[in-house]
């Protein structure tokens, strides 16, 4: 019998250099999953300062520090799984990073991510990373990337996390837009169903994206919005996505079974062969 996975995805309205208030509809988020009996709960990208707001060169924080310490407070209170972009300060190299977290349900990070694949606008403010990696838990093999690490152009660091064995794979999001585009325009087909539909079809994995809603101030999208749509997808296709409205803030339940993952090695290479994929 596999393993039925419940995954609420968190989209947060989050607000640039305003951490208490953001951590606030966090918590709120976590508690309404928990009351879901959601197994994980998955947040935006940057959700203490915002995406690129200014206030990540002098108000990022360490990790763990004082704002992943109120995640992990939730999730041991609510015994939920979290997984959740954040700002982060390493004080030993004098680096930001655009950092994400994913927190067992006793409240340990069991594993920290930071995002490789980084805009040019947002260089100014974060350093690159440096490495993947995936790690076990009880609903099988979960791997964490951040929004742009998803792009069509930069898909290789999707296939390179895939080789990894995971069957879920959790992206803190922050997905923007111009003020004027509505869902009548919605760019998110070709820009995320597109390079999700890939690697959950070629590998037999889910991938589960949340972004925050709002319009954006301060930073170099300042004016933009991000308009929600958060996305889970599986190999047969779109498993659950999120309203498109930039007030659009509410938890979107996805409810699938966890895939099974067989190959491993050169034995993957040999499987996506099989399924068509056209290698360089």
């Amino acid at each position: 019998m596999g393993i039925h996975l419940k995954v609420g995805m968190g989209q947060l309205l989050v607000e640039g250099g305003e951490p208490e208030r953001n951590l606030k509809r966090a918590v709120a988020m976590i508690e309404k999953a928990a009351a879901q009996k959601c197994d994980i709960v998955l947040l935006p990208e940057c959700l203490d300062l915002a995406w690129t707001h200014p206030s990540a060169k002098s108000e990022a924080q360490p990790i763990p520090g004082p704002y992943s310490d109120i995640l992990c407070e939730q999730a041991k209170k609510h015994n939920i799984y979290i997984c959740a972009g954040l700002t982060e300060k390493d004080v030993e190299k004098n680096r930001v990073y655009n950092a994400a977290v994913f927190i067992n349900s006793s409240g340990e990070i069991i594993l920290k991510y930071h995002k490789i694949n980084l805009l040019l606008v947002e260089q100014e403010y974060y350093h690159i990373g440096q490495s993947m990696r995936v790690v076990e838990t009880p609903f099988g093999v979960i791997g964490v990337n951040i929004c742009a690490d998803n792009y069509i152009d930069g898909i290789v660091l999707g296939h390179a996390l895939a080789r990894m064995g995971p069957q879920v794979i959790l992206s803190p999001s922050s997905w923007t837009v111009d003020y004027s585009k509505t869902e009548i325009d919605d760019p998110y087909g070709e820009k995320w169903v597109k390079p999700y539909s890939i690697l959950a079809k070629f590998y037999n994995l889910v991938i589960i994206g949340t972004t925050s809603v709002g319009v954006i101030v301060g930073g170099p999208y300042e004016g933009k919005k991000s308009i929600g749509c958060s996305l889970a997808v599986g190999a047969k296709g779109i498993i659950s996505q999120g309203s498109y409205n930039e007030f659009a803030g509410e938890l979107v339940v996805a409810e699938f079974d966890v895939p099974d993952r067989s190959e491993k090695g050169t034995a993957i290479g040999e499987m996506l062969k099989r399924k068509g994929y056209q290698f360089a």
